[in-house]
This record gives C-alpha cells, structure tokens and sequence, in this order.
C-alpha cells in the first residue's frame, strides 16, 4: 500500500487562494508534450509539443540549452506529430505528421474539414534548424545505421526504402503477405526484422539486405510480435501469445495459455523458448508504454514486464535461456514507462511504487540488485530517456501542467520554461486530495476530490476517466487526452463544483485483479458499483448538496456517465456523455470483427443487460451528448441509438455532433467548444455558476 494512502471520510474544504480569473482557453493554452527521444550521440532531446492544436517538434540540449521550436506548424488543423527517429549522427530529425497512430492503415483523419484533403507524411529536418523536407508518404520510420536511407511502412502494409538526399524517390524493399510493422534494423545494419500480420497468427520475419534472402523465425500458429536484435546482431528475442479464438472482450481475462520468450538466430530461423510464463496469475500478457516490449541489455540479459505477482513489474532472463529475476523492489506496484540506459546496465521506469496514485522514476540494474527511486517528491514523472549525462522525462504536478524536464546532478530542469503561456491560470489550480470510498459491494476505490472556494453546500459532478485502462492521478495526467480532462475538472471547480474523479474497477495501476475485475464491462457491468458508491460518497458529504449531483465522461466514462442515468436518474440529475458507449453489442465488433451476437446469446443478452440502453425506461435525467462523427473507438451509431431512445421516452437530451472529428479529438476547438458546453449544461442544471 502508497505510504501517502490513507482513507478518507467527510474532508474539510480547505480555502483555495484565488489567482487569475479561469477560463477553458486558459487552462487548455498550456502545451502538451509527448514522444521524447534522445540524440544517438547523446547531448540534446526532442520531443512533440501541441501547442494550442498546433504540433511541433522541440529541441533542448543537455548542457543548460534552453529548448527551441524546432518546425514551425501553426493553426489547429488536426494533424498529429509522432514516430520521430534520430538519424545516427543526431544531425537531423525524422517524423510522422497526419493519419491515425492508433489505427494504422485507416483513413486519414481530416477534422478541420480541409478541402484540399491530408494525408500520412514521413518528413526530415536538420536539429540545428530549417525547413522540413517531405520524404514519402507513409509511418513507422526505422533509420539504417549508416544514416543514408529511412525504411517505413505505408498503408497497405508494404515496406518500402528512401534515400534522405534531396531529390530521392521512394522505393519499394520487398512485398511480402500480410501487413508488416515493427521495423527493427539490425545493429550492423545487415539485417531487417519485422512482423508480419497474417490476420488470425504473426510471424517475426527477417530480411537479409546482401542476398534479398527472408526468413521467418520458428513459425507457429501463435501471435509472435516485439523482436528486439542482440547487440552483435545474430540473434533475435521476440514474444509469443498462444492462439486464442476470443470473440468476445471488454471482460475479464485472469488466465489463458501462458505467453513466452523466444530466440532465435536471425540467419537460419532456429529457434528455442528461454522463458514460459507460469499458468495462472501472469499467464495472460499485458504490456507496458516502451518502445518495445523486449528489451536487450547488458550480460546477455533479456528484459520484459510480467505480472506473476498480479503486479506489472519488470524481470530479465539469460537469452540463453533460464529463471526469471525480478528487477527492482518487491510490492504492490506498477511499473508503466520503460527505457534502458545507453550502455543497457540499467532499466529505467515510471511507477506507482510508494505513491499508488502518482508516477515516479527509477532505475534498477538488468543483472539484479536494489532499485534507486530518482524523482521522489509530490510531481509525476513519465516516458524516462538516458541523455548522455542526464536524465530527460516528461513531468508535471498537481498544478504544473505537463513539460518536459532533465534531471542533472540531483537538480531538475524545464527544459522550455518559457513554453507556459501567460494566459495559464497559474496560480488559480486546485490541487486534488486523494480519497478513497466504498463501492456499493464494499470494494475500495480511489479517487481525486477537487474543493472549490467556500464552505457549499456545492453541487457536485462526479467523472469517469475513459479506456478503461487508465488511472487518473494526483495532478496534470500524461495522457493528453486526460491531460484535457483534468483541465476541465478545474474548470469545474472554478465555477463552484465538487468534482471527485473516480478510478473505478478495471482501470490500471492497482493490480490485475482490480484490472480484470470480475463480471466488469460487457459481462456484468460490475463498475456500476463504483459509480453508485461514488454518488452515495458526495451525497454524505456536508459540503455537497446532495439534489445536485451529476455526473460526466468520456469513451468508457461516457459508457458509466449513461449507466448512471439510466439505472439511478433519482441520485445524479444531468450529465455529459462524450461518445459513450451505450450498447456493448454495438461496440464489441469493433473491436472483435468475428463477433456475432447471434452465434453466442447468452453472452450478447448480458452485454446488452451491461449496457445503459437496456435500462433507458428509468431513464429521467437530462443529458448532453456529445460524438465526433468520424470515431474509430467507439461508432457514432451508439449515439445514433441512444438518441432515438430518449426520444421515444420523452427524455431531455441536447447533442453536440462534430463532423469529421475522430473519439479523441484532434483540434483544440473541438475540446473548447465541447467543454464550454459541458459545463453550461452541468451548470445550467445542476444550479452552479454560468
């Protein structure tokens, strides 16, 4: 348990000092970073700032450089920025801008409506400065060692090769079955490792540049995914998930054919298991946020998540095959980001190790020994990356937003102080209290209460974070998307709302059984326990008015938000559903193309009872709802049901459709204009400040 943990009953509302009047523009000015990378040579990060809606990539230096915008992209066009490569001498920067990065291979999204229409680009610029230079259309960029040509991935899942001079055309490298991804280049630039999708198994390939030779490692039946390359380049690590026929998801998942760890040698295709998971608690995989699932370090060691503890914590393995050893301490923690250290002694990591409901950095060697927490303190930290005499990572704090940092000699950094707009109501952010209540079935549960100034009684809304693997923390989140949703819950606060964000069941950061919760989502709905306890928790409070309680969220938030309304419309009087789900039998093929809800009725009649269109005849309270009608997550048909059933029922209800919008909205307008409504609606009904 958190040495910060403790359980809370009725909190007394502390007076928060109050600063620069709050706005969403203000709150939503701060830029947020994401995909920070190192130079190869060491000496300077860079990362992706989106800044207003507009993205760009930043560049700091290790020695006291303050960082500089690197490309100059303005106005909030919604296309994306990620997959940067350094080239091998760090002099210059490739990157990915516009399509999907969660969806690879769909339609490009295009939420700013341009007529003249986008597209998926691989560009190059020079780390010291000028104009980007487009090299091909396509993603997943993978540099060959001697920095003279990128090989990526384009659409249909063919890989093809560019020469970085000016001038050069695109060319295709091999064409091959199934859609490949993954790209790994051997060390010595000989060989090309990848996987190849064949629909119902993968296979990790291996492309011999000399002889245009292919071979596939140890075929199998299997899913076989994540190949990391030895240091000398002759042998390939790579996991692999026992086939399993599942045509069904969103339910708990405790046990299966234990997943394992291969080797293989990259010129003849032999290989051999060096690791099996144990059966039962760990046999399922779940995976970290790294690069690669698989990471080689130092002494011939083999390092990947496992959690045989029913906690995600790192282990390495001889690559010749042997015991696992745990790295770091024992616990109950999680570990989140993943890197190695240039010189693959140590593994560095973000946990909730001693503060479950924050993230902090560590480092333990990959050989065994004592784990070193590097960034104690009140802040979260997130996406570690070994500088070359420093230490880079994203960070932020309960009031902070998001930015990224360097530690050196113990000291910390911005590395773009100046990037916070002067808009930013700094100094008017509320800093949550940690709280923890009793679900309707007695399961604890966390969350963050945000106190707005005053003794109350306030209206209160209660949030549901999305996924639903995530955990919302104790400050700015590292997500974007969360990182907007924290915003908002200021907002809220600022304008006379107790906000308590819950981490219901089946969220990350509390172990597997919280995760895999039992009879969760489409088996049961068992989260509606959390959702009722929350609602009882606020209504219990002196400071809340108990008649004014609603409740508002996102994707699988807004999946709970519509739950609460239709089974419990008495407790919580309005809410705000961005793109909920609202019938699993809907949603689930998504997801699970083979699903057919015909050929399994039991479970489609429970996945439909687990849904809140089930119970839209109790359903009375008000509700927003808003849907970008170009979602891959979740179908823009599940508000296209919804509404018809509030209609027919005679259901208030008001809708915000934005047209060409994907489920995590590309541009800032979107956010603005969505959270302006979200909180004149909540406010509207539930009685707070307009």
């Amino acid at each position: 348990m958190s040495r910060r943990t403790f359980a809370v009953g009725l909190l007394v509302c502390a007076p928060v000092l109050l600063g620069a009047p709050v706005t969403l523009e203000g709150l939503l000015s701060a830029p947020f970073p994401s995909d920070l990378t190192a130079s190869p040579r060491g000496g300077e990060v860079a990362w992706v700032y989106n800044e207003r809606g507009a993205r760009n990539v930043w560049i700091a230096g290790v020695k006291g450089e303050a960082g500089r915008r690197l490309t100059s992209y303005t106005g909030d066009d919604g296309q994306e920025i990620a997959q940067m490569v350094w080239t091998p001498d760090g002099g210059s920067i490739v990157y990915v801008r516009g399509g999907d990065f969660e969806f690879p291979g769909a339609s490009d999204p295009n939420p700013a409506s341009l007529t003249e229409g986008v597209e998926q680009d691989l560009w190059i610029i020079p780390a010291s400065g000028g104009s980007p230079r487009k090299l091909a259309e396509g993603m997943e960029p993978a540099m060959m060692p001697g920095g003279a040509s990128v090989l990526y991935v384009t659409r249909n899942g063919e890989i093809h090769r560019v020469e970085l001079q000016d001038g050069a055309k695109p060319e295709l490298l091999l064409h091959v079955r199934g859609k490949q991804s993954e790209l790994r280049v051997s060390p010595d630039g000989a060989r090309l490792a990848f996987v190849s999708d064949r629909g119902n198994h993968s296979f990790i390939a291996v492309y011999e540049f000399d002889t245009h030779k292919l071979v596939y490692l140890d075929p199998s039946v299997d899913r076989d995914g994540e190949p990391v390359w030895s240091p000398d380049g002759k042998q390939i690590a790579f996991r692999r998930i026992p086939a399993l026929k599942r045509d069904f998801t969103f339910g708990p998942l405790r046990e299966a054919e234990p997943w394992s760890i291969r080797v293989a040698d990259a010129k003849t295709g032999v290989g051999h298991e060096i690791w099996r998971a144990r059966a039962g608690v760990g046999s399922v995989f779940h995976g970290m946020e790294a690069a690669n699932q698989l990471l080689w370090g130092a002494g011939g060691r083999v390092v990947f998540p496992w959690e045989g503890t029913g906690w995600l914590q790192l282990y390495s393995v001889p690559a010749g095959g042997g015991d696992a050893m745990h790295l770091g301490d024992a616990g109950e923690y999680e570990v989140e980001h993943v890197s190695m250290s240039r010189d693959g002694r140590k593994v560095l990591y973000s946990s909730n190790e001693g503060d479950i409901d924050r993230r902090h950095l560590w480092s333990a060697p990959v050989e065994g020994g004592a784990a070193k927490e590097l960034t104690p303190g009140d802040n979260i930290e997130w996406s570690p990356v070994d500088a070359g005499g420093a230490l880079a990572y994203l960070s932020s704090s309960a009031v902070h937003p998001a930015h990224a940092e360097m530690l050196e000699a113990g000291k910390r950094r911005d590395l773009a102080p100046d990037a916070l707009p002067k808009s930013f109501p700094l100094d008017s952010i509320v800093a949550p209290q940690q709280v923890i209540f009793s679900a309707t079935d007695g399961m604890r549960i966390h969350g963050q209460i945000f106190l707005p100034h005053g003794a109350g009684p306030h209206p209160a809304v209660v949030f549901f974070h999305g996924g639903s693997r995530r955990q919302m923390l104790l400050g700015w989140h590292p997500m974007d998307y969360y990182h907007n949703a924290y915003a908002m819950n200021q907002y809220l606060v600022s304008r006379g709302f107790v906000v308590l964000s819950v981490n219901y069941r089946s969220g990350i950061g509390y172990g597997m059984k919280f995760r895999e919760a039992l009879h969760y989502g489409a088996t049961g709905a068992s989260e509606f326990n959390d959702v009722m306890g929350a609602g009882l928790y606020l209504r219990n409070r002196t400071d809340v008015d108990g008649e004014r309680i609603g409740l508002w969220g996102g994707s699988y938030g807004g999946y709970l938000t519509a739950l609460g309304l239709a089974r419990a419309s008495d407790l919580f009087k309005a809410g705000v559903d961005f793109h909920g789900v609202h019938d699993w039998n809907l949603e689930i093929p998504n997801f699970v193309p083979a699903y057919d809800p015909t050929k399994n009725p039991d479970a489609a009649r429970i996945a439909y009872y687990s849904s809140p269109i089930a119970s839209v005849d109790t359903w009375r309270s008000p509700v927003l709802l808003i849907h970008g009608d170009d979602d891959r997550n979740v179908p823009f048909a599940e508000t296209v049901e919804l509404v018809e059933a509030l209609r027919k029922r005679g259901v208030e209800f008001k809708e915000l459709i934005i047209p060409d919008e994907i489920h995590g909205f590309l541009r800032m307008s979107s956010w603005l204009r969505a959270y302006q409504a979200g909180a004149d609606f909540l406010s509207a009904k539930l009685g707070a400040k307009q």
